[in-house]
């Protein structure tokens, strides 16, 4: 059986059938919102959302796309214009692979929250996945996972991390309060956030 991408099912969706995911960790600032209803504005959608369909709620949860969905929402001439439906393609895969997807078409732009991210690596941790499928999945290295998890200083992420003899972990830290690397998951937090900004 040949393979056909999702795109090449688009389907005419409700807005009220469609929902966003509870996990997604990409942010875009107001500026940014207002370039995109522009551009649908003026192009109209050109891209459609990507979303799972839950066959026993019949709602479709938003896998990519959401800013787009929120156009919709939020600027009645879009919705009036457009009927209120927005083109959706459909992937069928369980959560894990959702978050996953989700991650990775946010980081292929270029956009994703620390914190958020440090929540999704710790839910997927939570069903069991380990580094190696993380790293895999969400196209990251052991060095970012490894700050993701200082980020929710929970000991259980810890499970893989192979700690000098010198170190004990307790509650996510070691005894002195610092995370793996010897600094405070306080000031973790604040670097990464700053090398975010940066980048």
């Amino acid at each position: 059986m040949t393979y056909k991408s999702p795109v090449y099912h688009v389907i005419s969706v409700p807005i009220e059938k469609i929902e966003p995911n509870s996990y997604n960790p990409n942010s875009v600032a107001p500026p940014e919102m207002k370039l995109l209803y522009d551009s649908i504005k003026e192009d109209g959608y050109t891209m459609p959302i990507v979303c799972y369909y839950d066959r026993d709620r019949d709602v479709y949860i938003i896998v990519d796309g959401f800013h787009r969905y929120r156009v919709m929402l939020d600027y009645p001439d879009i919705y009036e214009r457009e009927s209120g439906r927005l083109p959706v393609s459909v992937i069928d895969k369980p959560i894990d692979c959702r978050m996953a997807s989700t991650i990775r078409h946010n980081r292929a732009r270029g956009e994703h929250n620390v914190d958020l991210m440090s929540n999704i690596v710790k839910e997927l941790h939570e069903l069991g996945h380990s580094d190696a499928w993380i790293s895999k999945h969400l196209g990251m290295d052991k060095d970012e996972i490894l700050r993701l998890k200082q980020i929710t200083g929970l000991a259980a992420l810890f499970r893989e991390v192979d700690f000098g003899k010198a170190w004990k972990v307790a509650d996510g830290k070691a005894a002195d309060g610092k995370t793996a690397d010897g600094r405070t998951a306080d000031r973790n937090k604040k670097e990464v956030r700053k090398e975010e900004q940066t980048e």
